[in-house]
C-alpha cells in the first residue's frame, strides 16, 4: 500500500481524488491542458447566478449550510460527499459546457484549492468566488455584503437541486 505524504491532507486527499474522477468522467477533449480560471466577488457572483449566467455551487458542508444559509441561486453540493459531488459536478458540465461554474465555500481557501486542481487535469470553465460566504482577507463575503441566502436545510436543498439537476 503506498504510504500518503504527511503533507496530505484528508480534504487534500479528496480533492485530488476528485480531479481524478473529473479526469476522466468529461470527454478528452476538454482536457488536453489546463483549463483557465478567473476569480469574482459575492456581488458579482450574486448578480450572474440571478441573471442565469453562471452555475454557482456553495461546496461546504451540511453543517455550514445549517448555520449560514445557502447563498441565492446557488446549489448545494457538498464536496465531501465526492461521489455524489463528483457526478453531480460532471452532470452539470455536460448539461451546459458553456456556462461557467462558479463555486464558493466559507472564505475561499476550500474553492481556491479544488478549482486549482480541476483546472489542472483541463476541467474547463471554473470561477473563483474568493471571498466567499464569510469573507476573509480575499474580500467582504457574501454575507457581510447582505446577499440573500435560502434556508439551509435538508428539504430546500433537494427542492434547489431538483430544479437544477439535469435529468438522466
Amino acid at each position: 500500500m503506498p504510504i500518503l505524504p504527511s503533507s496530505l491532507t484528508r480534504r487534500g486527499f479528496l480533492l485530488s481524488g476528485a480531479a481524478l474522477v473529473f479526469a476522466t468522467a468529461l470527454p478528452q477533449a476538454s482536457f488536453a491542458q489546463a483549463a483557465p480560471t478567473s476569480v469574482m466577488d459575492a456581488d458579482e457572483a450574486y448578480a450572474k447566478a440571478k441573471a442565469g449566467e453562471i452555475i454557482l455551487i456553495d461546496i461546504r458542508t451540511p453543517p455550514e449550510w445549517a448555520q449560514t444559509g445557502i447563498p441565492e441561486g446557488a446549489i448545494a453540493l457538498d464536496m465531501t460527499q465526492q461521489e455524489h459531488f463528483i457526478n453531480s459536478i460532471v452532470a452539470l458540465r455536460k448539461a451546459d459546457m458553456a456556462k461557467p461554474m462558479a463555486m464558493i465555500c466559507r472564505t475561499g481557501n476550500r474553492t481556491g484549492q479544488l478549482i486549482k486542481i480541476l483546472a489542472a487535469q483541463g476541467f474547463p470553465g471554473l470561477v473563483d468566488v474568493t471571498e466567499g460566504i464569510a469573507g476573509g482577507p480575499r474580500g467582504q463575503g457574501w454575507l457581510p455584503r447582505g446577499l440573500p441566502v435560502y434556508p439551509g436545510n435538508a428539504d430546500a436543498i433537494a427542492a434547489r437541486l431538483v430544479q437544477v439537476m439535469p435529468e438522466g
